[in-house]
C-alpha cells in the first residue's frame, strides 16, 4: 500500500514520515491507535495536522473523530511549544459542553513507531458542510435564499453566544466548519483548531513559536486584526460569519466580493439582500472591531424574521418529489385498479418486501387461505398490494374482523411504513433485486447470527422487521442525498470492472478533454465519503456499496462529457 504526503509524493505504506520531504504521513485505513481507535479513513488536513473517521473498538465500533496534532517543527525548543499548545487546545475542548458542538472525548499522547503523536478523540457529525451544500446548489444555478441564511444565523449565534461567555474566540469561521447535522438539520460548529482562550488581561490571544507569529484564519474570511496582529476578539468571530453568510448568499469567494483598493464590499452589485439584513452585515464587517457587534445576542435582536424557513436539506428532497415517476407504472396501476373494488388495495404499485417472500401463494386459483389476527392480515394485505409484474385474477376476499385494544390501527401504521419505503424505492426507479440484496447485506452483516434464516411474520420476529425497514430507509436516505441521475438509478446492479476500465480507456485517448482518472477518482470519492464515511473504499461490496461508487463516477463521465 502506498501513501502520499500532501506534496503527492509516493511513499511506502510503513514509512510515517514522507522519504522526499520529511512531513508526517496520514496513518493507513485499518491502523489502531492506542489500541483502541482504528483509523477508517483520512477526512482532511490543516496547519497543525490532520483528522481521522476511526471506530472505537470499546463502544461497539461507534464512529468518532481523531484530530491528530503533528506541526511541522525542527527545533525541539519549537516542539515542546507546540506540545503547550495542544495541551491548552484539549483543556479548553474540554469544557466546551453545547449540542451543536462535537463532543470531546478524550486526548492521547503516545508513540508510533519512534515518534511521538497527539490526538484529540471527539464526536463524529453525519453531515455535509456548508460549503458542500453551496456547491451542489450551484450545480443547480442557485444559492442559498435570504429566508435561509437568517434561519442559519438564529440557528448559530447563540453557538457563539456560548463560546464567548467562557472567554472562548474561534477564529476559524468559514462554510467548510460548519456541518449542516442530517439527524436534526442543525447547523454545528466544527475545527476547533484555532480556538484559543482569551487571557482577562488582554482580550486577545497571539502565539508565537520562536520568532515567527502564528496567525489563525483563513484569508478573506478573517478581519485585518486578526491576519495581520494576531488578536483575536469575540467581534472577530462575527465578522468571520458575516463573511460566510455572503459567501452563501452569492456563491462567489469572499476575494471577488471586497474591493481591496476601495475597502469596500459589493453592496447592491454582488450582493443583493434587504435593507434590514444589509444593515445588519454591515455592522458584522465594520473594519475596526469596536464598530461591529461585541456580542452574538446583540445580532440576534437585530436580525429580520424568515418569512419562512428551510432547512438545506429541503432541496434535495424537493428535488425527489418532483422526479418522474419511473415508466410503465400507469400499466401496473391499471392492473391493480382492476382488483381495487374487491381488495381495497391501493392503486400504487409495490414491491415484495423481504420478509414477505416466504407468504407469497399462487394467486391463479381462486381462494385466499383466511389468516386469523391483524398482524398476519397486514402482511397478506401488503403482498396483494405488492404484485405489480403478474396479471391479478378478480377475487374475493373474507371480511376478518376487528380485534379489540386498537391492534389494527398499530400494524396498519407499521404496514404504511413498509409501503412508503417501497414506494420510494420505485419513484427513484431503483431495482427490486439490487435494492432488496443490498438491504439484506446491511441487515445480515450487522447480524450476522442470523444468516441463513428468512424473517417471518410472526410477533417475535416484529423487531427485526423493525430494524431491516429502518435498514431499507437509510438506504434509501443517502441514495436520495446522493442526488444521481435517473439513467444511474436504473443501472444500479449492473455496474462493473468493465464499465471503469472503458472510463480510464476514454480519458487516455482524450475522449474526455482534459479529464483525467485520476480526477475522477478525486471527485467520486470525495462525493462517496461524504455519503457512507465508514466504508472503506479498498474493501467495498462490488455488488452494493461499489455500485454506488460506480454510479456516481457514471455521472460524472456523463458531465464531463456533456460539458457541464
Amino acid at each position: 500500500m502506498q501513501l502520499y504526503c500532501s506534496k503527492q509524493h509516493t511513499n511506502n505504506g510503513g514509512n510515517r514520515f514522507c522519504t522526499h520531504c520529511g512531513e508526517p504521513l496520514p496513518l493507513a485505513a485499518g491502523q489502531v491507535v492506542d489500541n483502541r481507535y482504528q483509523i477508517i479513513r483520512h477526512l482532511g488536513q490543516g496547519g497543525f495536522g490532520r483528522t481521522y473517521l476511526a471506530k472505537d473498538r470499546n463502544k461497539a465500533d461507534q464512529t468518532c473523530v481523531l484530530k491528530e496534532f503533528a506541526p511541522q517543527v525542527e527545533e525541539q525548543q519549537d516542539l515542546q511549544k507546540a506540545k503547550e499548545l495542544f495541551e491548552r487546545e484539549a483543556n479548553v475542548l474540554k469544557t466546551l459542553q453545547h449540542p451543536q458542538i462535537p463532543r470531546f472525548h478524550a486526548s492521547l499522547q503516545g508513540k508510533i513507531g519512534e515518534s511521538d503523536f497527539f490526538f484529540l478523540v471527539q464526536d463524529y457529525v453525519d453531515g455535509d458542510n456548508y460549503y458542500q451544500l453551496l456547491e451542489q446548489r450551484q450545480t443547480q444555478g442557485k444559492t442559498f435564499s435570504e429566508e435561509e441564511i437568517i434561519t442559519l444565523l438564529q440557528q448559530i449565534l447563540p453557538v457563539l453566544s456560548y463560546i464567548h461567555s467562557r472567554d472562548v474566540v474561534h477564529r476559524d469561521i468559514s462554510p467548510d466548519n460548519l456541518i449542516w447535522r442530517r439527524s436534526d438539520n442543525l447547523p454545528v460548529l466544527i475545527d476547533f483548531g484555532g480556538v484559543k482562550q482569551l487571557p482577562a488581561s488582554q482580550g486577545f490571544w497571539r502565539t508565537k513559536l520562536v520568532g515567527n507569529n502564528t496567525l489563525l484564519g483563513k484569508k478573506g474570511y478573517a478581519p485585518e486584526e486578526q491576519l495581520r496582529q494576531g488578536k483575536a476578539f469575540f467581534s472577530s468571530d462575527l465578522y468571520s460569519l458575516a463573511v460566510t453568510i455572503l459567501v452563501l448568499l452569492t456563491g462567489q469567494e469572499p476575494q471577488k466580493l471586497y474591493d481591496s483598493y476601495q475597502g469596500i464590499w459589493g453592496w447592491g452589485k454582488e450582493i443583493r439582500v434587504s435593507p434590514q439584513l444589509e444593515a445588519v452585515l454591515k455592522k458584522m464587517l465594520a473594519y475596526k472591531p469596536s464598530d461591529r457587534y461585541q456580542r452574538a445576542e446583540q445580532i440576534l435582536k437585530d436580525l429580520p424574521s424568515p418569512t419562512t424557513t428551510k432547512s438545506p436539506g429541503n432541496y434535495i428532497t424537493t428535488k425527489i418529489k418532483t422526479m418522474v415517476v419511473a415508466p410503465g407504472r400507469q400499466r401496473a396501476s391499471a392492473v391493480l385498479s382492476k382488483f381495487q373494488s374487491k381488495t381495497q388495495a391501493i392503486p400504487k404499485p409495490i414491491s415484495l418486501p423481504v420478509w414477505i417472500r416466504p407468504f407469497v401463494m399462487s394467486l391463479g386459483g381462486t381462494a385466499v387461505v383466511v389468516l386469523t389476527g391483524a398482524g398476519a392480515w397486514a402482511v397478506v394485505n401488503a403482498v396483494i398490494r405488492s404484485i405489480t409484474s403478474i396479471t391479478i385474477p378478480s377475487i374475493s376476499l373474507p371480511q376478518i374482523p376487528q380485534l379489540p385494544g386498537g391492534k389494527p390501527d398499530s400494524d396498519k401504521g407499521k404496514n404504511s411504513d413498509l409501503q412508503k419505503i417501497i414506494s420510494r424505492r420505485q419513484q427513484l426507479e431503483i431495482t427490486e433485486g439490487f435494492f432488496i440484496a443490498f438491504v439484506d447485506d446491511l441487515f445480515y452483516t450487522k447480524k450476522p447470527e442470523l444468516k441463513g434464516r428468512s424473517l417471518t411474520s410472526k410477533p417475535e420476529d416484529a423487531g427485526l422487521r423493525d430494524e431491516w425497514s429502518g435498514f431499507a430507509d437509510d438506504l434509501l436516505n443517502k441514495l436520495e442525498q446522493a442526488d444521481l441521475s435517473t439513467a444511474t438509478r436504473r443501472q444500479l446492479g449492473k455496474y462493473s470492472q468493465k464499465d471503469y476500465e472503458i472510463w480510464r480507456r476514454q480519458a487516455r485517448s482524450g475522449q474526455l478533454g482534459n479529464y483525467t482518472i485520476d480526477q475522477l477518482n478525486k471527485q467520486t470519492n470525495e462525493k462517496f465519503d461524504r455519503l457512507f464515511p465508514d466504508q472503506q473504499r479498498r474493501k467495498l461490496n462490488q455488488q452494493t456499496f461499489g455500485q454506488i461508487w460506480y454510479a456516481i463516477a457514471a455521472d460524472q463521465v456523463s458531465k464531463v462529457q456533456s460539458g457541464k
